[in-house]
């Protein structure tokens, strides 16, 4: 996952990660065979589920990745009265407000949507968007420095601005990363409108470490990750996901026994990524079957190994690595996508002020 920057891991063996394929003319006006899924770069599908449902539609499909979320949400904003695609999957409860003020998706309600487990089901009278999967971003530790230090893992915001933690921490950037978004809107919802810029003070005051993306802080900067450790990095502490640590297992040769990194459960915040059918789709009926399949069984099952999110479909199956290393966080902060569309530009601008300057 970029992620999103929003995935948390580059995706692996045995998947295909697609990328814009065939002319623009390929998916025009006219061409009903074709049905077009715009989406951020952390897209990914096992190839024998995509083509299943191509056999069984009779559709095919066309993915235009479009950069990180931020960047592919802004972009489908300008090109709403003529659409790069049918469908939009990708953006998330941090950003969702904006692509709904600004009308980028009509109605429908998905086949399988009364299997979405109910706490994220939203837009229930006019069914723009439809859950897709969800994820938890959470720092995350590497077990070995905290082992040979001999000191305790951070397990809470509160834990983090501690002088133990010191010159630990990397995140990304709020302004320009997904899981630097979540992370601030998790100090918002932990500390409240008054309290995360002073939280933020005194977090900068510790030498928390801000770099623009996930990638960069994941593998370049945190020293557990397998990026991490060719490049020396000097941070045992990153903002990432509850699903990078089987991640690191899962891609590691060979697997270890348990994971080398792990969750600060008392950090995460849920982040839940949606689809919906672009306002001015060509080709509305392919639309309509793409996102049947996406909240159908098997892209929900295939899902958690393919792009390490958590599926929403009730009924999907959860990959033993991710129960065992990477559970979701039992209290995550949240916040109402009523809440983050009010106040998300100005603690945004508020943020820049107090941590960048």
């Amino acid at each position: 996952m970029t992620k999103r920057t929003t995935t948390a891991v580059v995706i692996g063996l045995g998947l295909v990660t697609l990328s814009a394929c065939g002319s623009s003319d390929s998916a025009g006006a006219g061409d009903s065979k074709t049905v077009t899924l715009v989406s951020h770069d952390s897209w990914a599908v096992s190839k024998s589920v995509l083509e299943d449902f191509e056999k069984q539609s009779g559709y095919k499909v066309r993915v235009l990745k479009d950069g990180d979320a931020g960047q592919a949400v802004n972009k489908a904003i300008l090109t709403k009265d003529n659409p790069q695609g049918d469908v939009f999957f990708g953006v998330d409860n941090t950003l969702l407000s904006r692509a709904l003020d600004n009308g980028l998706f009509q109605s429908y309600e998905a086949k399988g949507s009364d299997q979405i487990v109910q706490q994220y089901r939203i837009d229930q009278d006019r069914h723009r968007v439809t859950p897709i999967d969800s994820g938890d971003i959470c720092v995350n530790y590497d077990k070995a420095y905290f082992s040979k230090h001999k000191l305790a893992p951070p397990a809470s915001f509160d834990d983090l601005i501690k002088p133990a933690y010191k010159n630990l921490l990397v995140t990304e950037n709020a302004a320009t990363s997904s899981p630097g978004l979540g992370f601030l809107l998790g100090t918002a919802a932990r500390y409240g409108d008054d309290g995360w810029p002073d939280y933020w003070k005194k977090l900068k005051a510790n030498g928390v470490k801000v770099v623009d993306g996930w990638e960069q802080a994941y593998n370049d900067e945190f020293s557990g990750s397998a990026g991490g450790k060719k490049a020396k990095a000097d941070r045992p502490l990153v903002v990432s996901y509850a699903s990078s640590p089987p991640a690191e297992v899962i891609y590691a040769h060979p697997k270890p026994k348990t994971a080398p990194t792990g969750v600060a459960s008392g950090t995460c915040f849920r982040q839940v990524e949606y689809a919906g059918l672009l306002s001015n789709a060509k080709n509305t009926k392919g639309g309509k079957a793409l996102l049947d399949f996406l909240i159908g069984v098997k892209f929900q099952d295939d899902m958690p190994l393919s792009m390490f999110v958590y599926p929403v479909r009730e009924t999907a199956q959860v990959p033993e690595e991710f129960v065992k290393f990477g559970p979701q966080a039992k209290d995550p902060e949240t916040l109402a996508p009523a809440k983050i569309a009010d106040n998300r530009d100005q603690w945004v601008k508020s943020w820049t002020s107090l941590v960048l300057k």
